[in-house]
């Protein structure tokens, strides 16, 4: 009960700020926001304001939520002047509206990893080797504890989460190729098989190498920490999608709500700071996915405002309204793929 009582929290709080970036800029640019939701489905809670346009309402299934606002999908209202439409805005108060949904997400994970390092340490980022077990496939091949990692596979490594982000995709049944720099300064590449290791009936892949980090607490560090990760997670991201259209990562690897409810519950028994990086870390996620030019994100809306701008005048709202709709049943059949996927890795 614990761990469903802290997965609807952490969805909740990314749910909230990236919805309550739309409604800020819609309020500072004089939008009509005629509701503002946490959830989706029946209502449980409502409020409005007596003689104020907005209500907030909080909905049934933890899941989403929504900012709706006057003319977003096209139509008019007889009631609102146009100028208080989303429509009847300027291209880049429209932009502003749909990019700071992702952008307060973005803001949110950096607050939450400065405000990490400077209760827990800033843990070092570059990626230097902390151990190598003895016999293992690293340990053969010549890396040692020390070692700078710079190339796996041929992607360039810049910290340790690149370390870990490159072997996971990688396909491990085969030779890997890693360029080492060693403390004497000399540059040395090396090929390595991981060993195969099967328990429970569960095959895992191991090479024997430590990532442990050290960690720092002056200011300075916490800033780089801070800004580091924040583009790690971001580049972790960006190799995750690229990955997906490229092949290199399968759509079976993608977790929906299950998924993260089961990652939330093990963060959660981790302790708070493991949870609170989570937190920090799907805000990016949110964050970068809604920014992707697919219709039904916030990207896809801010791709036909570039089309807006470059042709002089708005895509026809009928047109955008079926694109955008066709993207929505489009995500939902992954959603439900994606669901289905990780309930069946719970047996």
């Amino acid at each position: 009960m614990l761990s469903l009582l802290y997965f609807i929290l952490v969805l909740g709080v990314i749910v909230l700020v990236h919805e309550f970036g739309h409604f800020i800029f819609s309020k500072i640019f004089g939008v009509y926001v005629d509701e503002f939701a946490i959830g989706m489905g029946p209502k449980l809670l409502h409020y409005k304001k007596k003689g104020g346009e907005t209500e907030y309402t909080l909905r049934l299934i933890p899941i989403g939520g929504f900012c709706s606002l006057a003319g977003e999908g096209g139509e008019l209202d007889s009631r609102i002047p146009k100028e208080r439409t989303l429509q009847g805005k300027p291209v880049w108060q429209r932009f502003l509206i749909m990019f700071f949904g992702a952008g307060n997400n973005f803001i949110l994970a950096i607050l939450i990893l400065f405000f990490s390092a400077v209760i827990w340490g800033a843990p070092t980022t570059t990626p230097v080797l902390s151990s190598v077990e003895e016999n293992s496939p690293a340990d053969l091949a010549g890396i040692e504890a020390g070692d700078v990692v710079q190339e796996i596979n041929g992607n360039h490594i810049s910290t340790l989460d690149d370390v870990a982000l490159f072997v996971t995709i990688a396909d491990q049944s085969k030779p890997m190729t890693f360029e080492i720099k060693k403390e004497d300064g000399s540059v040395k590449e090396v090929e390595l098989t991981p060993d195969v290791v099967e328990e429970d009936g569960v095959v895992t892949y191991k090479i024997g190498i430590g990532l442990q980090a050290d960690i720092r607490h002056d200011f300075g560090s916490m800033v780089e920490y801070t800004f580091v990760k924040t583009g790690s997670i971001f580049k972790q991201m960006w190799v995750t999608v690229s990955g997906l259209f490229t092949g290199q990562i399968s759509i079976r690897q993608l977790s929906g709500p299950v998924g993260i409810y089961n990652v939330v519950d093990q963060q959660a028994k981790a302790g708070f700071e493991n949870l609170l990086y989570l937190v920090a870390l799907l805000s990016i996620n949110v964050g970068f996915l809604n920014l992707l030019p697919f219709p039904a994100f916030d990207g896809g809306r801010i791709l036909f405002l570039i089309i807006e701008k470059i042709k002089g005048s708005p895509v026809k709202p009928e047109t955008e309204n079926m694109i955008h709709t066709i993207g929505f049943f489009l995500l939902l059949a992954l959603m439900v793929y994606v669901t289905f996927n990780d309930v069946l890795r719970l047996f």
